[in-house]
């Protein structure tokens, strides 16, 4: 059997490089489904791939927002079928300034084969 954890953290490295690129198709397809996101007082579910649209992250990224990057991440729980994963990203700004950086958790799932990101709850707008 794969080592979960070297999954999860290719699926992290797939999911941010697809939300980097502004592939929409490729940040659905790093998540798992039911995907749910807890942030700014509220839970976001979408319910199936597709259902994620990047407008919503433009809106939310911060005033000239370029590309995201991982500061960190280290595993909480591994199992078999989900990781758990204190994560820090940063916002960066296409001069190279930053706009800001965030913690949050990230559960990382196996299903039906699929690893994806089943949900996450951030600090982030």
């Amino acid at each position: 059997m794969s080592d979960p954890l070297k999954l999860a953290m290719a699926v992290l490295d797939d999911f941010m490089a697809a939300l980097n690129r502004g592939d929409e198709a490729g940040v659905n397809a790093s998540y798992n489904f039911p995907h749910v996101r807890l942030a700014s007082g509220k839970v976001t579910m979408w319910q199936k791939a597709g259902d994620y649209k990047l407008e919503g992250f433009r809106a939310r990224a911060g005033d000239g927002w370029a590309e995201s990057r991982w500061d960190k991440r280290t595993p909480i729980h591994v199992g078999q079928d989900k990781v758990h994963l204190a994560v820090q990203f940063s916002r960066w700004r296409k001069d190279g300034s930053l706009i800001a950086r965030y913690e949050s958790i990230y559960i990382v799932t196996r299903q039906d084969g699929h690893w994806g990101v089943q949900a996450r709850s951030s600090f982030a707008a």
